[in-house]
């Protein structure tokens, strides 16, 4: 497998799928059984599916709202059990990303959303970037560690 920077690809997955409510769900079940070849305890793989949520929620309500659209997933399994997961839109952008990550903030209050998207992928995973570009879209890269059960005992 290729490398990124000094890391070794173990394995990966790409998805691309409509931007659909339904499908936040699907992405979740498609990271879990992804990344059950690690061996993650519970715990940690529920982590990792809410991080994924809230990614996948945020470029189908605020990334199209509800226009078309398609979002990318990007799983990518490096040595060491070091993950990295990317979800891409093309769709409206962040006008001040800084803002948006603020806990609260919600570009859509008139849908009663709690604002807290950023901040439930932050304290569920080790690293979080966020890029974006006004008309052009938001990616979103997560990165943790995951611990298999077998290292655990």
């Amino acid at each position: 497998m290729p490398r990124t920077g000094s890391r070794r690809i173990i394995n990966e997955m790409k998805l691309i799928f409509p931007a659909y409510s339904e499908n936040e769900r699907f992405a979740r079940i498609a990271v879990s059984g992804f990344l059950s070849q690690l061996d993650p305890c519970v715990d940690e793989l529920s982590d990792i599916k809410t991080a994924v949520s809230e990614g996948v929620t945020n470029a189908i309500v605020h990334g199209y709202r509800e226009k078309p659209g398609q979002v990318l997933l990007l799983l990518r399994i490096f040595e060491g059990g070091r993950i990295s997961i990317k979800i891409q839109d093309k769709g409206c952008g962040i006008a001040d990303v800084e803002k948006a990550m603020e806990p609260l903030f919600t570009t859509r209050p008139e849908d009663e959303r709690a604002g807290l998207g950023f901040a439930i992928m932050e304290s569920f995973m080790e690293d979080v970037r966020v890029r974006s570009t006004l008309g052009k879209g938001t990616t979103v890269i997560m990165e943790r560690t995951v611990t298999s059960r077998r290292d655990r005992l």
